[in-house]
């Protein structure tokens, strides 16, 4: 059999046997190199049989190949002070290390850098301001960045008016900083820091919903004079008892809120506060007082079975809603709010306590009542200032709205010595409360117009 002779490789697969025939296999060999050529599966610069050079083929961008022209790309974008570096290459174009694939047959184009504009810079009065608020260094940053910026200079005009502003008190005060009351009981758990102020916007929505209104013309036998007298009573059990704050505030509510609902004769007002209490105690209370225990205080006025049916009488009225924000739900976190002294907490609580024994505070919510006490207490004792940002932030009052109803508490505090009522008087004259009782209402309050 006859040696193969060597094969010269032409027009990408075309095989040629010696003396010009074409064999079948070579034909069928010829298409598939026909096919690797059309995606540029060839070597360059190839020397032929006769010495002659072949036609140059492109070189496929292989990854070895890729990776020589990232580098080369990326030692230039360097050198060239990280400029953008486009290299063209048949099959593909490197810009910075990124390869972006052609169209083989697509047309080379030359990129065309354009120029970035220049910005310009307008100068008018609000930049001028704004230049002025800036710090130094920023300031300086502006003038570098800006060939148009300038010199800002005061004229004097603007100098004696400022001179003139500050002489007469009329220049702008810094903003006075609200305090973070919750920021010691962070690592309280029983303060709940998470959810207290929550809880407070939810308290001021359900104020409303059981609060009370004018009720005494629709009582045929009961007045104010009479509801005063049975809340001083029930003021000294309470002591007597030593009870919970709670327990008191939840009690005069319970009590208004049956006497505007239902319509109780003379004899049972004494009744309906025992019961009141009697249940207040129960949902406050750890150790609450026996139901034979309010019998025997009463001097046996009512029997057990009478101060039971009463109990039960009164949760039928108010459909056994005894949850309820009471002021002395909001006395606690305004009281906080103020940053109290020990005296500041004594007459915030003798005050809010004669406004309770007082029907005319019925018309005001709690939360006013509560914002009164903490602003009449202030004014009685000439705390600077009487009321500041954190205050107004917690109330969620000013100082306008709250002087009606802190006017009626000091009208209270100025008849609490002359008036024959004196369970709250002799209570707050006691030196373990600080004796506020006996120090001098603020009258200037009064003077107020």
């Amino acid at each position: 059999m006859a040696s193969r002779p060597a094969v010269q490789q032409q027009n990408r697969g075309e095989a040629v046997a010696a003396g010009g025939i074409k064999q079948k296999n070579m034909a069928a060999e010829g298409r598939n190199r026909r096919a690797l050529g059309d995606i540029g599966n060839l070597v360059t610069d190839r020397e032929g049989i006769d010495g002659k050079l072949l036609p140059k083929i492109s070189r496929p961008i292989t990854r070895g190949f890729c990776a020589q022209l990232l580098a080369k790309a990326q030692v230039e974008a360097a050198e060239n002070n990280k400029k953008p570096v486009t290299v063209n290459v048949e099959g593909g174009i490197v810009v910075n290390g990124a390869v972006a694939v052609a169209k083989r047959a697509a047309p080379q184009k030359k990129v065309t850098v354009k120029p970035k504009p220049e910005a310009v810079i307008e100068i008018s009065p609000d930049t001028v301001e704004e230049v002025k608020k800036q710090k130094p260094e920023n300031r300086k940053k502006a003038s570098d960045g800006s060939s148009r910026s300038r010199k800002i200079t005061h004229s004097l005009t603007s100098v004696l008016t400022a001179r003139s502003k500050a002489a007469c008190g009329l220049i702008d005060k810094p903003k006075e900083q609200i305090v973070d009351i919750d920021a010691a009981d962070v690592n309280n758990d029983l303060a709940v820091v998470e959810y207290v102020e929550d809880m407070y916007k939810f308290y001021k929505i359900v104020e409303t919903e059981f609060r009370v209104h004018d009720y005494i013309d629709s009582q045929p036998e009961i007045n104010e004079k009479m509801r005063a007298i049975l809340i001083d009573w029930l003021i000294e059990v309470h002591h007597k008892f030593e009870l919970m704050p709670e327990t008191l505030y939840l009690t005069v509510n319970i009590i208004d809120r049956v006497l505007s609902m239902n319509t109780m004769p003379r004899k049972e007002l004494q009744l309906v506060g025992i019961g009141a209490m009697l249940m207040a105690s129960k949902y406050e209370e750890i150790w609450a007082p026996e139901v034979n225990d309010f019998v025997c205080i009463s001097d046996r006025a009512y029997t057990h079975e009478q101060v039971l049916i009463m109990e039960k009488r009164i949760l039928g009225v108010l459909e056994w809603n005894l949850t309820v924000a009471t002021p002395y739900v909001f006395l606690v976190r305004f009281i906080k709010a103020s940053i109290p002294d020990q005296d500041m907490e004594n007459m915030v609580y003798f005050l809010a306590e004669l406004g309770m024994m007082n029907y005319a505070t019925v018309m005001y919510c709690p939360s006013m009542v509560a914002a009164s006490a903490v602003y009449a207490a202030r004014c009685t004792l000439n705390k600077s200032p009487v009321w500041n940002e954190t205050l107004k932030l917690h109330t969620g009052f000013t100082e306008p709205q709250l002087m009606d109803c802190a006017k009626l508490l000091v009208s209270f505090h100025l008849m609490a010595a002359e008036s024959k009522l004196k369970a709250i008087y002799r209570k707050y004259s006691n030196p373990q409360r600080g004796a506020v009782a006996l120090l001098p209402p603020a009258k200037s309050l009064l003077a107020m117009s």
